[in-house]
């Protein structure tokens, strides 16, 4: 019995020792750029941009292969911050920047087919089939996929209403800008 448990542990320590080294020396290097575009953008894996996730988002600007105006949560600053990364130009003159938005269910007019649920990549969306939903608001980050989806227009985009919850200071204005 202690040949097997002890024959088992080293085989289980030399494998883990192979592993490890192997890891460490096939690694594959990232590129550095797609990382820090990645920081960039807001992380809420939504797909408006047409990527599966800002990863993905994030290797095609590094290559070049997008634009940088590709995230429409982020709206302009992130757009120029972007921009700036790579070194680009941007015309944001015709780019329409809206505030926060959440989806909301006209439950009259929800069916229960279970589209949006199956669309929301948050989970925010919460109901079974054949039965009204809901939002749940907190959850909810505005990518306006389920409000596409839905065959009865019974999900509209309602702007985040300014609470305790959502209240932000603005930023200060720089020095420069306020002397004349």
């Amino acid at each position: 019995m202690l040949l097997a448990v002890g024959s088992v542990a080293v085989m289980g320590v030399t494998l883990g020792v192979l592993l490890g080294a192997a890891a460490r020396y096939l690694a594959v290097e990232g590129n550095p750029l797609e990382a820090e575009l990645q920081s960039l953008l807001p992380g809420s894996q939504c797909g408006q941009c047409g990527f599966v996730g800002c990863a993905q988002a994030a290797a095609a600007l590094a290559k070049g292969e997008a634009p940088v105006t590709l995230c429409p949560p982020g709206g302009k600053a992130v757009a120029e911050k972007l921009a700036a990364k790579l070194g680009v130009t941007v015309d944001l003159s015709e780019h329409e920047e809206k505030g926060p938005h959440t989806a909301f269910i006209n439950e009259a007019l929800c069916i229960g087919c279970l589209r949006c649920i199956q669309e929301c990549s948050t989970d925010a969306i919460v109901g079974a089939n054949k039965q009204m939903h809901t939002v749940i608001s907190e959850a909810c980050h505005g990518c306006e996929k389920c409000f596409k989806i839905c065959p009865t227009e019974a999900i509209v985009m309602r702007p985040v209403l300014v609470s305790v919850g959502t209240w932000h200071w603005q930023k200060p204005m720089p020095e420069h800008a306020t002397q004349h």
